[in-house]
């Protein structure tokens, strides 16, 4: 990678990150508070590009942040030829979203030896979309699809889902939680949760707890009771897992800020950006 393409890698990556802090900075997590819909019955989904394929990644983030401070009600982004194609155009004096493509090359080097050897060379470069709301001319193009008429229709739907993960799911007592020694989900009693959505969401973070088992994505969960940095690592694992499952199965999740969110938000910003300043009550973690 060149001198160039590193630096300007660096330079999506601080604009991402200060976009982030600055969201953690106003107490709000950019991954859940885009949810706040003007029409509740809308659905939710994840950003979807021109042609219905969702992104992925940080791109979610992203672009939930900027609906959500800007009042877009579109779920579609496109750049500005991808609505010229579809015929549309985006109205003037519109202001784009920084989105970004991140892949690899592979390239054959020769070695010392005199060998040739293929080296896989990452890189990371940002593009502009923008979103339905601002685009003119898409007509059928820009309707949202309807919206199920039974919302159980999407519970049921996402009951089949955890099922199929085949994790060991366990009802009883208070506490939600992830029993790591012993590879299970520990859930409160259905009816002890305010709807069927909360419930949900809940299950959604504890089964992202879930994938660091060693036989899955074999994260280390070694010092999550006594170190607080890793305890907050961990966390937010499982909240931007738990939004994104979320979005894929179509769940509105709860939206007021827990106890517990105000003393991780803290501990993500310490995470983010060392030199962070700001400081919230600090609350029992629940």
């Amino acid at each position: 990678m060149t001198r160039q393409q590193t630096s300007q890698r660096s330079d999506i990556h601080g604009r991402i990150t200060d976009k982030i802090i600055a969201a953690l900075e106003r107490g709000v997590r950019p991954w859940i508070q885009p949810w706040h819909n003007a029409c509740p019955s809308d659905p939710v989904s994840r950003p979807l590009r021109f042609n219905g394929a969702p992104y992925s990644g940080i791109n979610v983030i992203l672009l939930w942040s900027e609906a959500i401070a800007r009042g877009f009600s579109s779920s579609t982004w496109m750049t500005f030829r991808q609505a010229l194609e579809l015929g549309g155009a985006v109205r003037k004096g519109e202001s784009g979203t920084t989105v970004v493509f991140a892949s690899s090359i592979i390239r054959t080097e020769t070695a010392d030896g005199g060998d040739d050897v293929e080296r896989s060379i990452p890189f990371m470069k940002a593009y502009t979309v923008f979103n339905g709301d601002q685009i003119d001319g898409l007509g059928a193009r820009a309707d949202k699809p309807a919206s199920p008429s039974d919302p159980f229709d999407r519970i049921a739907e996402a009951g089949r889902f955890f099922a199929n993960t085949g994790a060991m799911i366990r009802h009883g007592g208070s506490s939600a939680y992830y029993a790591a020694a012993h590879d299970y989900i520990q859930m409160p009693h259905y009816d002890a949760f305010r709807d069927d959505a909360c419930y949900l969401a809940i299950i959604c973070h504890e089964l992202t707890h879930w994938t660091s088992a060693k036989g899955r994505l074999d994260r280390d969960l070694s010092r999550y009771g006594t170190d607080r940095s890793e305890r907050a690592r961990e966390e937010l694992i499982a909240e931007l897992g738990s939004a994104f499952l979320c979005a894929d199965l179509g769940i509105v999740p709860e939206l007021e800020l827990r106890p517990d969110h105000a003393s991780y938000i803290d501990s993500w910003l310490t995470l983010c950006s060392p030199h962070h300043n700001v400081s919230y009550p600090q609350q029992p973690i629940m």
